[in-house]
């Protein structure tokens, strides 16, 4: 079983560049296969999700190229299934954007619900009412979801509650739909717009998307197209804040700044500096952090997936903070693995209170999701000592060569698949 085995202390300094939005990657993905001449996506991230949606996309007829690293050609010309039941589709959330897709495109779909993380409970029930909104008939049974419609008709439809899931699956069912649609109370984050960029693309007519009112024209087409996906503002997060876990000095580049203010806001709030390029954000780490409270928000908000991270940083930050959990109901499993390590966290119902500790010691730990996997590598890097971690899959989902841009900035870090392996790492480091 592979597992990461890191030695902290190390203050990381140098430059690293961010790849591809994972979360933007697998709705354009998706929405690639509602045409039949070719598209090229550039700036795709080679992580575990993505490789699961591609072969996925290839199992119901579509040609997938890989032209070069990070890029890729789609021509879905070949598609003869509407039934998505690849054995690990299951395994990842962004699954049900190929229902929006092929709904949109064949006016039937079939896909295995979806699964991802374990952070609690993220109800399909908009899609759902969004699909029955512009006329198709759904049902779920035998662990699928079956949507069909003699005809797509646009509508108007207002989200319960704000949704990025069902923003960007709405927007798929809905471009090729008869007449006008339009999203209210839709999500505002960075990848649904684009998403949405890039089925203007490929000849959609969508409007407002970064905004709560997105309007969308049906057209009777989409066409191939090329177009390059933007940098991901999670993994960039992660790498700021491992500047400030470590009092170190990294420069994180090919990144849109305007993305990650509210990441900067709060790395400034706790005493570190950081200075914005046009594409890079430099963040330089304090000897002394300060404590403060995060509560996390739809977009332009402080974003769930940086939670775990926060709070490692935050247990290291003089005096008490609080991180408030607005999103997601399970998500501070990673908190007895880090008071493992010497942090004083405790959790009551969505609220995570925090004592600064002077520092944290090397533990045996286990990654609970792909974000709090992250923030653990992260709490490991900043130990005294050795520490192992395992069930790493979950953040080879999110992030690629993870601990290769690690090594790049100093640390000490190697995957590993047996214990020879970590004697090894250890006699090496000595």
């Amino acid at each position: 079983m592979e597992q990461y085995v890191i030695k902290g202390g190390v203050r990381l300094q140098g430059e690293v560049s961010i790849g591809g939005a994972k979360n933007a990657a697998l709705g354009i993905l998706a929405a690639a296969i509602m045409t039949d001449e070719t598209v090229t996506i550039e700036n795709v991230p080679n992580v575990r999700d993505i490789r699961v949606l591609l072969q996925a996309i290839e199992g119901i007829g579509a040609k997938v190229t890989y032209v070069y690293n990070n890029s890729v050609q789609i021509n879905s010309g070949s598609i003869s299934d509407i039934n998505v039941d690849y054995e690990y589709i299951k395994k990842i959330r962004a699954s049900y954007y190929l229902l929006g897709a092929l709904l949109g495109k064949y006016k039937e779909s079939q896909v295995a619900l979806p699964g991802g993380c374990n952070i609690g409970s993220r109800p399909i029930d908009q899609h759902i009412k969004g699909f029955k909104a512009l006329g198709a008939e759904v049902d779920i049974s035998y662990g699928k979801i079956h949507t069909k419609a003699e005809k797509l008709v646009g509508s108007h439809i207002y989200f319960d509650v704000v949704t990025v899931g069902a923003t960007i699956n709405l927007m798929l069912a809905s471009c090729m739909a008869e007449g006008d649609t339009i999203l209210e109370n839709a999500a505002k984050e960075p990848h649904i717009v684009d998403v949405a960029n890039f089925l203007n693309a490929m000849g959609a007519n969508i409007k407002g998307a970064g905004t709560d009112v997105i309007r969308i024209k049906g057209v009777s087409r989409l066409h191939g197209t090329t177009y390059s996906i933007i940098p991901d503002q999670i993994e960039a997060g992660t790498f700021m804040f491992a500047a400030a876990a470590t009092k170190g000095d990294i420069t994180v580049r090919d990144v849109i700044p305007k993305h990650l203010e509210s990441l900067s806001a709060k790395l400034l709030e706790i005493g570190c500096q950081v200075i914005e390029g046009d594409d890079s954000v430099r963040v330089i780490g304090s000897e002394e952090l300060k404590s403060t409270n995060v509560k996390t928000l739809p977009y332009p908000g402080f974003p769930t997936d940086m939670q775990p991270q926060m709070a490692v940083v935050l247990a290291l930050a003089n005096g008490s903070s609080m991180v408030t959990e607005s999103i997601f109901e399970n998500r501070f499993k990673y908190v007895d693995e880090l008071n493992r390590m010497g942090s004083k966290i405790k959790v009551e119902g969505n609220t995570a209170y925090i004592e600064g500790v002077s520092g944290f010691t090397g533990a045996q730990l286990a990654a609970p999701d792909l974000r709090a996997g992250a923030a653990l590598v992260l709490a490991a890097l900043a130990a005294e000592g050795i520490s192992e971690i395992e069930d790493i899959e979950y953040i080879q989902r999110g992030y690629e060569d993870f601990e290769g841009k690690l090594r790049s900035l100093g640390a000490l870090i190697e995957r590993v698949d047996s214990e020879r392996d970590v004697q090894k790492f250890k006699l090496k480091i000595g």
